[in-house]
Formats: C-alpha cells, sequence, structure tokens
C-alpha cells in the first residue's frame, strides 16, 4: 500500500466527517492526523467513483478499498495520453478546471494517470507553447491594445506629398482573434475611433481594456495607480468595460498585443510592403483581406484557428454593445470666471453664478458642451465656435444683476472712476455692449489690471486713445500699452464716453 493511501478506518472517517458531516478538508486532516492533500485525493477519488455515505450494505473493505484504489496499469503498458490541445482550450472556459477535466479523464480511461500525473504532464505540455499561447485567459475578459511600431506610407495624388499611417492592433485574450487597422496618427481621437471600430468589429466588448502606457490612453504610467486619459474613461463608462493598463516594465502583461503587432508586422504588412497606397481607405481595405485571411489561418499547435476560436469562446461572452455609438467628446478642468462663463476653445458658456470661481470639469463633443462641478452636471449648451462670444442662459444669471462673489457693474464703474475718466467710459462701454453686462466682467477686470502693470497713468492714457480709435477692447488695450502707443498724443479731441446714447444703450441708471 502506498505510503499516500489511508488504513480502512481512516477512510471511513474522512467519508463520515466530509459526506455527513461537511468538515473541511484541513477540519478532517488535523482530526485524522494526515495531509490535507491525502483526504483531498481520498475525496476526490469518492466522487469520481460514485461512494457515498452511508456506504450500501454489503460493501466489503477489500471492495470499497478496490474502488477507490483500482491497480495501476503495469509499467511496461502505455497509458492513453489526454488530447491536451482540447484540455488547454477547455480551460479557457469559466468554471473549469484541471481537477475537473483529470475526472473527465479518468471515467473514459480508468486506467490512466493519476491527478498528479495528469497535472505535471499537463505542465510540460504546456512549457513547450509559446508566451501568447500558454497564457489562459476568460472568453469575452480582455481585449489587448497597442500600435504597431512600423507604419505604412501614404502618398497624396495631388501633391504627391507621403505621409506615414499608424497601425492599431487589437487582440481578444482567450481566442486570439486580432482586429488591425490604419490610421493618421497615434493621437486621442484616432486611439478612440479604432476602439469604436473594434467593438463594432467584434460584435460586442470585453469586461477589460489591456493597453500600453500610451500617453492617449494612460496620462500617468505608474506602477500602482496609473492615471487614465479622461476620455478613455468616458469611453470605458460609455461600453460598460474598465481599463487595466499594462504595468510598466512588465511585458508579460501585454504578451498578447506584442505577439499580435508581431503577426501583423509579418503577415500583414510585410506583404503590403511592395505596394503603394493613395488613400487611408484603401490600404485599410487592403489590411481587412489580409486580416481575415490571417484569423482562419490553422494554429501550428492548437486545433481550429483564430476565427473558429472566436465564434466558439470570446463571441457568446462577449457584453452587448450600447444602444448609441460613443460620440467623441474632449475633457478638461477649467474654472469658472466672476462673470459665471468658462472660456472653451474660445467660447464663453454660461454656469449657475454659485459657482462663479470654482473649478469644473467641461466634456465637450462635436454638438454639445457640458460642465461637471463634483461629477454632477450643472450646465449643458449647444456648442458654439465663435471666438470670443458668449452663450448665457437666463437661468444662470444672478436675480437682477446683483453681485456675483462680490463682483458688479456699480463696483467695476467704481474702481475704473478712480483711474479716470476715460477708464470709467472704456469700462462703462464694454458693459452697455453685452447683452447681459456680467458677460463684460471678464474683459473689464482684465483692462482695470492692467493698471497694476502699466500703472495707472499709463492705463488712462491708453484708455483715452482706444476711445479716440473705437478699440475698447481688452486686446486692444493691452497692445497700445505693451507697444507704448499711450505715449504718443491723441490727434483727436479727448472723449470720455462711447457710443451716443440711444434706446437700445442702458444708461447709468440701469446698475443702481
Amino acid at each position: 500500500m502506498a505510503n499516500s493511501r489511508l488504513s480502512m478506518r481512516k477512510i471511513f472517517d474522512v467519508l463520515r466527517l466530509s459526506l455527513e458531516g461537511g468538515r473541511s478538508h484541513r477540519e478532517i486532516a488535523r482530526a485524522i492526523n494526515a495531509s490535507p492533500t491525502t483526504v483531498g485525493d481520498l475525496l476526490r477519488r469518492a466522487k469520481l467513483y460514485g461512494i457515498t455515505w452511508p456506504l450500501p450494505a454489503g460493501l466489503s473493505e477489500p471492495a470499497l478499498e478496490a474502488q477507490l484504489y483500482p491497480p495501476t496499469a503495469p509499467s511496461n503498458q502505455a497509458r492513453p495520453d489526454p488530447d491536451w490541445p482540447i484540455v488547454h482550450r477547455e480551460l479557457r472556459r469559466k468554471g473549469v478546471t484541471l481537477d475537473l477535466l483529470w475526472q473527465e479523464y479518468k471515467a473514459e480511461y480508468p486506467t490512466g494517470y493519476r491527478y498528479s500525473g495528469f497535472c505535471a504532464l499537463y505542465r510540460q505540455w504546456v512549457g513547450r507553447l509559446s508566451l501568447s499561447l500558454r497564457q489562459t485567459h476568460t472568453p469575452g475578459e480582455k481585449l489587448f491594445v497597442d500600435y504597431a511600431g512600423q507604419t505604412v506610407p501614404i502618398t497624396d495624388p495631388t501633391s504627391g506629398e507621403i505621409r506615414p499611417a499608424a497601425i492599431f492592433v487589437a487582440v481578444l485574450g482567450a481566442s486570439n482573434y486580432t482586429y488591425s487597422e490604419a490610421t493618421w496618427s497615434q493621437s486621442l481621437p484616432d486611439w478612440i475611433g479604432s476602439h469604436v471600430r473594434t467593438f463594432e468589429h467584434v460584435g460586442g466588448c470585453t469586461a477589460l481594456l489591456v493597453p500600453d502606457n500610451l500617453k492617449s490612453g494612460v496620462t500617468t504610467a505608474c506602477y500602482y495607480e496609473p492615471e487614465l486619459n479622461p476620455t478613455y474613461r468616458d469611453l470605458a463608462t460609455h461600453y460598460g468595460t474598465a481599463v487595466l493598463p499594462a504595468r510598466p516594465r512588465r511585458p508579460k502583461d501585454k504578451a498578447k498585443a506584442e505577439a499580435g503587432v508581431l503577426l501583423v508586422e509579418r503577415w500583414v504588412l510585410a506583404r503590403l510592403r511592395h505596394q503603394r497606397f493613395f488613400s487611408l481607405s484603401e490600404l485599410n481595405r487592403s489590411i481587412a483581406e489580409l486580416m481575415s485571411w490571417l484569423n482562419q489561418r490553422p494554429f501550428k499547435k492548437l486545433p481550429g484557428c483564430r476565427q473558429a476560436a472566436f465564434v466558439e469562446l470570446d463571441r457568446p461572452a462577449l457584453l452587448p454593445l450600447p444602444v448609441t455609438r460613443y460620440e467623441f467628446a474632449e475633457w478638461k478642468v477649467v474654472r469658472v470666471g466672476v462673470d459665471y462663463h468658462v472660456e472653451l476653445v474660445g467660447h464663453y458658456y454660461s454656469v449657475p453664478y454659485r459657482f462663479a470661481r470654482e473649478q469644473v470639469d467641461s466634456r465637450l463633443t462635436a454638438s454639445t458642451v457640458e460642465i461637471f462641478h463634483r461629477g454632477t452636471r450643472i450646465a449643458s449648451h449647444v456648442r458654439n465656435d465663435s471666438r470670443g462670444r458668449h452663450t448665457t442662459v437666463d437661468a444662470h444669471m444672478t436675480p437682477a444683476h446683483q453681485a456675483v462673489q462680490g463682483w458688479n457693474a456699480p463696483r467695476l464703474l467704481d474702481w475704473a472712476g478712480r483711474i479716470g475718466p476715460h477708464a470709467k467710459g472704456v469700462v462703462q462701454s464694454l458693459l452697455h455692449q453685452r447683452r447681459h453686462p456680467q458677460q463684460a466682467y471678464r474683459a473689464c477686470l482684465g483692462i482695470l489690471r492692467l493698471g497694476k502693470a502699466y500703472g495707472d497713468d499709463r492705463l488712462e492714457a491708453a484708455c483715452e486713445r482706444a476711445i479716440a480709435i473705437g478699440a475698447t477692447s481688452y486686446s486692444s488695450l493691452k497692445s497700445i500699452l505693451k507697444n507704448g502707443l499711450d505715449k504718443q498724443r491723441v490727434s483727436t479731441p479727448g472723449q470720455t464716453h462711447l457710443p451716443p446714447e440711444h434706446a437700445n444703450v442702458r444708461g447709468p441708471g440701469y446698475y443702481h
């Protein structure tokens, strides 16, 4: 009897304590003074051969021992080998373990290898596979993404200019199914667009995205807490997935992507090296044809091909696509001005006045602008690319144009009046030119603060010149001061206000 084989008394105790008492392997091992491994081996055999507790009447000890420990095949008799490629493929399925596969093997071949020998032989077989094939991934769990090191030149048919195209590569973890396409760059819009098209090509989303630490995806690479690009995080949220960047200097984390890139370079880009392309769409058509062939090319060491494995393993496990396609959005941290507007691409958008001077997050798409404060959306606007203009919602304004964090039109006019009549005239002119006076607060403050850099006397002189030439904007006054034009005489008589009063201009009494 082998050293790991228990006495019949201990066999009875193990079966009783486990099948009737529900004790754990470690508890039983302590109770009978044996190792947990021996206890586990006995219970595995009992399950395999359908032994229950209490034991059937009339079952003798020799018969029980023969069931639990059947005679092994003679050493000169070859034992049937499991189909290791099938074992390796089955292990990718959720919940499938080597123990389960050994039990199924043993049920088919009673004289086959014991569990320890089964596991040792499997490890030896796996060791002969390449690293990318050796890894075991759950179907639908991970999509590895990266860019190839090579680029493909595209010639402009009109000018003859040659422009390189970047090659995006995505690999599904379980099936090794590979998608590739060309984009003009590795910038954020192209990076996000490639992900969207990958999801649409495979017909679903994986639970995790595994990128390298490319700046378009990972703002700050860190071993413990990498900081994701806000737009990339927004994409992941839209598709119900999560981003798990590869750790810096850990190539095994992205072995699938490395192998996929190598595959595309050898079997796709190498075959296209003699072709000349005149558009990005032409190049992508050629890449798609070769990728279809590549995914149907048989594996060398495993049964089937990437396409077949994808249909069998990954496709059924993918998350469904959302109803709407992701719309590219740029995120930016901005600070609200005293006029409760934020500046985005040269245009000013209002937020509720109580958020003046607060730091907020902005989200810009091709059609909309959204403003968030601590994760809560506080404003939404139709995008407007008119530079220097304002988009203001009346509901965001202060009641009856009252003070915004201490700033209001009378206070600005009082400050300007202490500098001089021309400075007051400029401020009054700016307040008159806006539909809402608050829209001019930021420009007025900028002009008045020029006095701190150049002195109030020079600012007053610059305002006099600005009124004379009809250019009272902040940029005009800054240019006058910067170039010393305020020191030159004004040829026209000095004015102190602009423009002449008429029905559409607010009078001084409006601000009191």
